[in-house]
Order: structure tokens, then C-alpha cells, then sequence
């Protein structure tokens, strides 16, 4: 094996196995109120960027929100978010967001990431654990009358809002996803506080 290839296979293994150390959903009821409190401010931040953003939330079936996404790369990269899922306005679950890519990037960013369900079907299959994003799928850069302009592709929008770092890439292609609903996590927290 040539020594780039064996550099490049390591850096791959690195950043699978940091990907898929975390956990989907908050393990203390500290850290779940703490993801909680990251939500609604990410949220706010979006609303006040684009203040059209709260009626496309108003009229779409449901949302998931990734306050803090951590992205970086160089040849090979990864992602990892960790967020919450409401339907209907009421919080159902959480939900990690996982990213591997491979080509042309270099540098590191983080970012807020609201995906948007316009319908039942769109969220339930975000929920089956059977979601993931095409590889040429990007998001919308959130900014002043970016709601009013969205649309749905496949019953989904994705917006993002930098919030530090550069990467020459905004694509949300590769993303998948693991959702565990709330009152599983509710059981798993219970169960670790008992004595």
C-alpha cells in the first residue's frame, strides 16, 4: 500500500470512528436541557435573520434542528450535529446527524441546521431511521426572504446559518440520520439516574 493511500485509509477510520462514538440523544436530563435551551436560541437566531422563516415553520408538519454541527476536512471529512425533532410544534425525539465525504475540501466550520417537514410522510420517514440526503442535495443559506423563496424537494427544505470557521462547502449531501423518540430517551435517562 502506498504511503498517501495509507494515510488517506487512516484519516477515514479516524473520522468513522469518531462519528459513530456519539450517542443520538442527550444522556442526563442536564444535557437534554442544555440541547433544549441550544434549540430554541438557534431557532430564534434563524427567525431573526428571516423573520418569514416563522410562518414557513407555522405551516410545515414538523422540523428538526441541529444547533451546533461541526464540520472539517481536509481530502477526507466528517460532520456530526445532534439535535431535536417537534412535530407539530411538540418535541418527539432527538436525532444525531452523521456526514463522511471524501474530494476536494480543506478547512473546518460550524453551522446551525434546520431541516423542515412539509408533510406526515417526509417526518415519519425522517423518524424510521431511512433519511439521508443524495449526495448533490444542498442547503439554503439562511438570510432575509430565504423562507419566502423555499421550496420543498422530496417534502423537505434545509436551511443553515454559518456560525464560524471556512470550508469552500455548503452541501448537506452524504448527511444521514439516527432519530430516537422522546420517550425512549425519557426510559434510558430514568434507568442511568436510578440507584
Amino acid at each position: 500500500m502506498r504511503p498517501a493511500t495509507a494515510r488517506l485509509s487512516l484519516v477515514t477510520l479516524f473520522a468513522m470512528t469518531l462519528l459513530t462514538a456519539c450517542a443520538t440523544q442527550p444522556d442526563t436530563q442536564a444535557k437534554r436541557e442544555n440541547l433544549t435551551d441550544q434549540s430554541t436560541a438557534s431557532i430564534n437566531s434563524f427567525q431573526r435573520e428571516d423573520p418569514g422563516l416563522k410562518d414557513f415553520l407555522r405551516n410545515a408538519y414538523g422540523y428538526a434542528i441541529f444547533p451546533d454541527v461541526g464540520k472539517g476536512g481536509l481530502v477526507v471529512g466528517g460532520a456530526y450535529g445532534r439535535g431535536q425533532v417537534y412535530e407539530q410544534g411538540k418535541l418527539v425525539g432527538f436525532a444525531d446527524l452523521r456526514q463522511a465525504t471524501v474530494g476536494a475540501q480543506i478547512g473546518g466550520q460550524t453551522y446551525s441546521e434546520l431541516i423542515v417537514f412539509q408533510n406526515a410522510d417526509s417526518l415519519n420517514r425522517f423518524k424510521s431511521n431511512q433519511f439521508a440526503f443524495s449526495a448533490n442535495a444542498s442547503a439554503v443559506a439562511i438570510k432575509a426572504g430565504t423562507a419566502a423563496a423555499a421550496k420543498y424537494e422530496n417534502g423537505v427544505a434545509v436551511f443553515m446559518m454559518p456560525k464560524g470557521g471556512l470550508m469552500a462547502e455548503a452541501s448537506v449531501g452524504g448527511q444521514q440520520f439516527t432519530y430516537v423518540p422522546a420517550d425512549q430517551a425519557n426510559r434510558q435517562i430514568t434507568a442511568t439516574t436510578r440507584p
